[in-house]
């Protein structure tokens, strides 16, 4: 009896792999993050300017995104340090082009890279944009460093 039981386990296998495939999410091929940028200021719900370097006294940060074609669906921003995540933001889109933004306050001692990426509903990494935050300077004032913006928009 026990050797029909091993004739019939490959067969169980493929079929258990088969469904297991059959339930993993595809993205669609539409869904896009068609902007997305750190910085230091939200206006008119858009990003004041791009940060790629963060140093203290500058402590809060944001993560903007510009979202297409993922109406009804839930995205998150998911910020990490060095690696590990720590914090989670959950949005619901509502449209078809929807911005986004989270933001995130550094303590002085968290220098390091620093990233964020955002994921659909089903888990799937749609965008990972990162930046460095760097420690203070003796004696010198800071400021963040940012890129001048695209003007192809």
């Amino acid at each position: 009896m026990t050797r029909r039981w091993y004739r019939w386990w490959p067969v169980f296998l493929l079929l258990w792999v088969q469904v297991a495939v059959a339930e993993v999410p595809v993205p669609d091929p539409d869904w896009a993050v068609a902007r997305a940028q750190f910085t230091t200021g939200i206006r008119n719900r858009e990003p004041v300017d791009k940060v790629v370097v963060l140093s203290p006294p500058s402590r809060e940060i944001y993560f903007f995104t510009d979202l297409r074609h993922l109406e009804g669906r839930e995205v998150q921003h998911r910020w990490s340090y060095r690696g590990r995540v720590v914090s989670m933001k959950p949005f619901a889109v509502k449209g078809a082009r929807w911005r986004v933004y989270s933001k995130n306050v550094i303590e002085p001692e968290q220098t390091g890279e620093w990233s964020v990426t955002v994921y659909d509903q089903s888990g799937w990494p749609l965008h990972t944009e990162l930046f460095l935050y760097e420690p203070a300077q003796a004696g010198a004032l800071s400021t963040p460093v940012a890129r001048p913006e695209d003007s192809s928009e």
